[in-house]
């Protein structure tokens, strides 16, 4: 009974030592040559929260990559995955983030790269609901966050040593930091000048090194497996067309898909909020997103560019004016977002987008807070105006 028992787990333990002491460069060659292109619109977080797909896809002149939160995943005619794909221009769109990608999320994964975006040219998209008072909280952390990303900025020192402190000082705040015994004691022993944390640091940073190449290695094993692929409605129908070709027909299509209510919201994203319509009337009185912590860690992004060499184009998204007005939402309490986040931008000399003065255009957003349709083509001009500048 004993040797049927214990001979699952001896061999279980053997697989699992097997599977790490593999050297990496064996791994890489079963990674398929197509996954990078697999990975460009599949929006699997396995994908960007590790480093490898990531490092194939910024050392490939190839592709644009594209950094942004839940707007992404609203793949239409229009969306620049299909657009460039119909009108081919030299490269393919690489979406890195989903909902909840804020910020400190992507300090972490440039932080992972600065090396390979020297000279890179990416597109950054912005979303107002990022500027909340607090910043962001646990819901929209927890399931963006990179244990491989997280460690790997423990053991970086190619970054400027002033704004990694500044960003460990941010993750500290954050619970699966804090429970991350070995983490944390590291962490705190790059900021903190009591001799006892830089001890406890250092104790621990060889058993720290070793789950990183652990985590290193289980990254190179999800790419050989891939994942799951977020459907794409793919259509030819924006081939060959002239922009102002594009915005009628996004017109016409908002108008298809928009029929059941005032704020020209979708009607599947409108279904399921109707019935708390009347109970959100005014509910947003004083709310603003000219103040909020999200703007410090917005400069770790800034920061981590700049000192890599990256050439971003931010892309300023609106909020739905007319859904805005209805929750009492102050008109201020957006421009004055508008304002700061353009003038922070503009301050380290980077090209942006803006399309504040869109929220009243019919059509340009696809529900109360993510672009759609006719903003999507206003997107896709600004990428193809961008990347043939040299």
């Amino acid at each position: 009974m004993k040797k049927a028992l214990f001979s699952p787990m001896i061999f279980a333990f053997l697989t699992l030592f097997i599977l790490i002491i593999i050297p990496n460069s064996w791994v890489e060659r079963f990674i398929p040559k197509q996954r990078v292109s697999q990975a460009a619109t599949a929006l699997n977080p396995l994908m960007f929260q590790g480093k490898y797909i990531q490092s194939k896809m910024l050392q490939d002149d190839r592709y644009l990559p594209m950094y942004g939160s839940s707007e992404l995943a609203r793949l239409d005619r229009f969306h620049p995955s299909n657009y460039f794909k119909e009108n081919y221009d030299g490269f393919t769109p690489f979406l890195v983030g989903r909902g909840g990608s804020i910020s400190l999320i992507h300090f972490l994964n440039f932080a992972e790269h600065t090396d390979e975006l020297k000279g890179k040219k990416l597109v950054f998209v912005l979303s107002p609901q990022w500027f909340q008072p607090q910043g962001a909280d646990l819901s929209h952390f927890v399931p963006n966050y990179s244990i491989l990303q997280g460690y790997d900025l423990a053991f970086n020192n190619k970054i400027d040593p002033k704004v990694k402190k500044i960003a460990i000082e941010r993750l500290l705040k954050f619970k699966p930091i804090q429970d991350d015994r070995m983490l944390s004691t590291i962490y705190r022993g790059e900021i903190s000048n009591n001799p006892m944390d830089k001890d406890k640091a250092a104790f621990v940073r060889p058993f720290a090194k070793a789950y990183r190449l652990m985590l290193t290695k289980k990254d190179l094993y999800y790419s050989i497996a891939g994942g799951p692929k977020s459907k794409r409605d793919i259509s030819p129908e924006v081939r060959n067309k002239s922009w102002e070709e594009l915005k009628n027909e996004a017109d016409q299509m908002g108008k298809q898909q928009a029929t059941n209510n005032s704020f020209y919201v979708i009607n599947a994203k409108y279904n399921t909020i109707k019935k708390k319509v009347q109970l959100l009337k005014d509910s947003k009185r004083g709310a603003s997103y000219g103040k909020s912590v999200e703007y410090l860690d917005f400069q770790l992004v800034l920061d981590v560019l700049k000192q890599s060499g990256a050439k971003p184009l931010f892309i300023s998204v609106p909020v739905n004016g007319r859904w805005y007005d209805y929750t009492g939402f102050p008109k201020e309490g957006r421009t004055s977002y508008y304002k700061r986040i353009k003038n922070q931008i503009e301050s380290q000399g980077y090209p942006i987008a803006d399309f504040s003065n869109h929220e009243y255009d019919p059509y340009f957003m696809k529900d109360t807070i993510h672009i759609g349709w006719k903003g999507w083509v206003y997107v896709d001009k600004a990428i193809k105006d961008f990347y043939e500048k040299n």
